[in-house]
């Protein structure tokens, strides 16, 4: 193997020789000495009376200087764990009832964030997060499937936005990707192409996981890397398990193959996205624990969330959406049936949690974990409502716009979770998972939509273990956070394509001091009308359709807003516009200036109809 290995490389140095020498550009990083440029050649640009090139015998000439990229001395393995469609409320490290050990042990290692944001839904988060640009900047204004030709709409992420796993690519990192990935246009999702938006041409030099929003947990649509993956026939497969195996396979062989080269891993599962697909053990552990109802949840989670410090003392519990029944006006079979719709959920949440702590724990065994910066983000979005008043036992039904009876959901109760289900759960779960918020997944108008709980961990970096951080962050500001913990410039080239600046503001400045002033000032959200602008510890909202509403509640021009003073009203329970309107005028024009710098407009409320071609 050894004599292979140098008779390839020789042929390759012959063939360099030979042939024009190309200059290759990549990303920027540390200079290595002199003040360097963003991009910078691989290989030197030779000069004609280089010994090399008049010499007859190789063993007589000087080799070439070699120029290998590196990352930079000392820079940290990342890796983000990203759940799906589960809220602020519901994880145990911030208050909520479903026990998260490997969340709980990671934030003793590092800090809890209680104030970061995402956009409201699925894909628009992902490439925020994976590029530090807005999502309408990645032409990502909705989920992919629903794009349209309007600018911000496409579904089509510009060359001029890198994603960060290429940016760390060429600067010497490994790169993988692992579970959901939510940000190919359906229609390059086929043979032919193209597969520019793939993971594999984004970045990312492994991609194991399925293409759009959702999969069979026990049946899953997978690739490996462009071509579909075969599942083994095993009873007892599950999405989640596979993925997690794929990774600490492939962090295993990194490691082992590449011990001076870091590592960012991309571990983004399909929990606890509908279906809510779990292992029957599992959801065993949950029986009867949910029992007591929604607003008994909402309750106990906003008071241990007040015990544990997530949330001021003097914060209020927002008020359930009119929409929302009280639990102790629900029927017994109604009340039978969502319990065991929240039972499966936990059980997915908590078997979600127990897979990354494989992951982690690998990672502990290889001697990594001092110097692996882990961002754990619970939630690409607030919980999801899409299930509708009754949940749903197919969940396909809510594409339909079919609504599905207790009585025909009940008669399968005891298969909701497995393999002949495809459930979601009712939306009053979703709303008393993002305590103490009063809305849900697809409401950027509010915090119960946008607001999802991150925990930091770095060993080696962060000293102040268990801290809680509250300045306010956006899902933006993970890709240069990441950067400038490995070292790395923001490029303003990348493969000769001129690079738009990124948005977002790096977290680093929290990790020392809790105190600090917050430099995320001023963020925009949008999501099919409905719309929000935060501003100096001030928001302005207004909710133009609930998920569980077939028509917007009224023209965007005739929408009613609503101001919060958030500094002080960590929830928004106490709406001030009808006290300070020159206020609310003054945020209302900061959202268009912010709507026009970063192309939201036009607003476009459409949902479902977006699914046909000929409308979109």
């Amino acid at each position: 193997m050894n004599r292979l290995k140098v008779f390839v490389i020789h042929l390759l140095a012959v063939a360099l020789m030979a042939a024009p020498l190309t200059v290759v550009r990549v990303s920027a990083q540390a200079p290595v000495k002199g003040d360097y440029p963003m991009d910078r050649t691989v290989l030197p640009i030779a000069e004609p009376n280089y010994p090399y090139e008049t010499q007859l015998d190789a063993r007589n000439a000087k080799a070439p200087p070699r120029f290998e990229i590196k990352a930079p001395k000392g820079a940290p393995n990342v890796i983000i764990f990203l759940i799906d469609d589960i809220g602020f409320g519901h994880s145990s490290a911030f208050g909520g009832l479903i026990p998260m050990p490997t969340l709980d042990k990671v934030a003793s290692q590092g800090l809890k964030y209680n104030r970061f944001h995402t956009t409201a839904l699925c894909s628009p988060t992902r490439v925020a997060m994976l590029t530090g640009r807005n999502h309408h900047s990645n032409n990502a204004g909705m989920i992919m499937e629903v794009a349209t030709a309007f600018p911000g709409q496409t579904g089509v992420r510009p060359q001029s936005v890198t994603p960060m796993a290429e940016i760390l690519r060429q600067n010497g990192y490994s790169t993988a990707a692992f579970g959901k990935y939510h940000e190919t246009a359906p229609w390059e999702v086929s043979v032919s192409g193209p597969f520019d938006r793939w993971p594999t041409r984004s970045g990312f030099d492994k991609f194991y996981g399925f293409i759009g929003g959702e999969t069979n947990q026990f049946a899953p649509l997978v690739f490996d890397g462009t071509v579909k993956a075969e599942i083994p026939y095993d009873p007892n497969y599950h999405f989640t398990t596979d993925m997690t195996n794929q990774a600490i396979r492939w962090i295993r062989s990194q490691q082992s193959l590449t011990p001076d080269r870091p590592f960012f891993t991309y571990f983004a599962t399909g929990a606890t996205h509908a279906p809510h697909h779990v292992p029957a053990d599992w959801i065993a552990k949950f029986k009867g624990k949910f029992d007591g109802g929604w607003d008994k949840y909402r309750e106990e989670v906003f008071a241990r969330q007040k015990k544990m410090g997530i949330i001021p003392q003097d914060a209020k519990l927002a008020p359930k959406p009119e929409a929302i029944k009280d639990w102790d006006k629900l029927s017994a079979d109604e009340k039978r049936l969502f319990a065991r719709q929240m039972e499966v959920f936990a059980a997915f949440a908590a078997h979600t949690d127990n897979e990354i702590g494989r992951v982690v724990k690998a990672i502990e065994d290889m001697g990594e974990i001092d110097n692996t910066l882990i961002m754990y983000q619970v939630g690409d979005n607030g919980s999801s409502a899409e299930g509708g008043m009754n949940g749903m036992f197919n969940e396909m039904t809510y594409f339909n716009s079919v609504a599905e009876t207790v009585p025909d959901m009940l008669k399968n109760i005891d298969k909701w979770g497995g393999p002949e289900t495809y459930p979601h759960m009712s939306a009053g779960w979703a709303v008393a998972g993002n305590t103490p918020f009063m809305w849900t997944k697809q409401v950027a108008s509010n915090f119960g939509g946008t607001r999802n709980p991150i925990v930091i961990s770095w060993p080696a970096r962060i000293k102040d273990k268990g801290g809680i951080r509250s300045q306010f962050q956006h899902v933006t500001d993970l890709a240069p956070t990441v950067l400038e913990a490995a070292g790395i410039p923001e490029p303003k080239t990348v493969n000769g394509v001129k690079q738009t600046p990124m948005e977002g503001v790096s977290m680093v400045y929290t990790f020392d001091d809790a105190k600090a002033k917050g430099r995320h000032t001023t963020q925009y959200f949008e999501i099919l009308g409905n719309r929000a602008i935060y501003h100096d510890g001030w928001v302005a909202a207004t909710v133009h359709k609930a998920p569980w509403e077939a028509a917007p509640r009224r023209g965007l021009a005739e929408d009613i807003w609503e101001l919060y003073n958030v500094d002080v009203d960590f929830s928004e329970a106490n709406d001030l516009a009808a006290s300070n309107p020159a206020k609310l005028k003054e945020m209302q024009a900061i959202f268009m200036k912010e709507a026009e710098k970063y192309r939201v407009l036009p607003l476009d409320d459409r949902s479902i109809e977006r699914f046909d071609p000929a409308t979109a």
